[in-house]
């Protein structure tokens, strides 16, 4: 009798071991793959090409959202957001990207796509106010982002209808594409694809995150969002759910996502944006979906407000607020970024 108890203690020490080891050797073989994948990617080409035309979130109308993005090695852009345009062209049309190129030259041939995550002015008026410079191509974002742009920028009250729909006589410049959150999509005349995710900027109304995609290789641009939890919705959960795979593949180059405010705003005066506290609620979520990999990938933070001490206060809170190691970036306007 004593020596089949010892026998089943030992079987069961024995299956205890076993799961103990298991889960050590999945957590070594998952922190080497993230360091490979890491050094892979130091050696690496670019992947993307990225140039900030504007990056804050107001005031200053030659400096708001809008950010160039090409394969690494190309001169095919789409512009995420156009809240800035010319202003920001400007400023790079004396850089090695574009040589003997224009300001008008590097909108009309090298912009192919505009994506516009939300119809509010500090996304779209430079799409807007230099629509007569600009050649035909595409305009994608969501049906709901769509029909602000038909029905209450591109008419003949507002502006000329250089839209593909709405108020006549239609000028047929840019032609509106659609989207479906969750479905991607390839770009003509890009190396691009892109797949759209709802977020939430002041229930009911939607803003959208776009995955760029070259070949395996993604980048994440968030326009403007409110945290799930004041917004009472689950839209960035589900974001953060669909692309914690590719984190943990170390295929996301870079998350680029908005704090508009220190953390001195209330709650209810944010009308869908983050500040510091909330930001770190996301990236603690974001970070748990992709079993604590995020470190790993780049983030730029957007679409800051300017105000007295706005910038400086932010960037103090996230520091601080950053208790995982996160790599925290800031775009400067015209000043190009290159992704391994």
């Amino acid at each position: 009798m004593i020596e089949i108890i010892i026998k089943c203690n030992f079987i069961v020490l024995i299956k205890e071991i076993f799961l103990h080891m298991k889960n050590i050797l999945t957590i070594v073989f998952t922190f080497l793959f993230a360091i490979t994948g890491y050094e892979q990617q130091k050696n690496a080409s670019p992947s993307f090409q990225i140039i900030p035309l504007g990056i804050q979130g107001g005031l200053d109308e030659s400096n708001l959202s809008a950010y160039m993005i090409a394969a690494g090695g190309s001169n095919n852009y789409i512009c995420l957001d156009a809240g800035t345009i010319y202003a920001g062209l400007k400023k790079i049309n004396n850089s090695k990207l574009f040589p003997g190129s224009s300001t008008d030259d590097i909108q009309k041939k090298n912009i192919k796509a505009y994506f516009i995550s939300h119809a509010h002015l500090d996304h779209v008026a430079g799409l807007i106010l230099n629509s007569p410079n600009d050649l035909a191509k595409p305009i994608y974002a969501l049906p709901s982002v769509l029909d602000i742009l038909k029905n209450n920028y591109f008419t003949w009250k507002s502006w000329a209808n250089f839209g593909s729909d709405g108020d006549k006589p239609i000028l047929n410049k840019y032609s509106y594409q659609p989207l479906t959150a969750g479905i991607e999509i390839n770009i003509p005349n890009t190396e691009l694809n892109v797949t759209p995710f709802v977020l939430s900027h002041v229930k009911p109304y939607e803003s959208t995150a776009f995955l760029v995609g070259n070949k395996n290789n993604y980048v994440l641009y968030l326009g403007d969002t409110g945290a799930d939890a004041v917004e009472q919705s689950r839209q960035l959960d589900k974001l953060w759910t669909a692309i914690a795979g590719i984190i943990k593949a170390g295929q996301l180059k870079a998350i680029f996502i908005e704090v508009s405010f220190d953390n001195s705003i209330p709650d209810k005066s944010l009308f869908g944006h983050l500040t510091p506290r909330l930001w770190m609620q996301e990236m603690l979520a974001l970070n748990k979906h992709c079993d604590g990999l995020l470190k790993y990938t780049p983030i730029y933070i957007t679409h800051i407000k300017p105000c007295s001490n706005c910038e400086v206060n932010i960037k103090k809170e996230l520091t601080t607020a950053n208790t995982i190691g996160l790599t925290i970036l800031y775009p400067s306007q015209g000043k190009p970024i290159e992704l391994k």
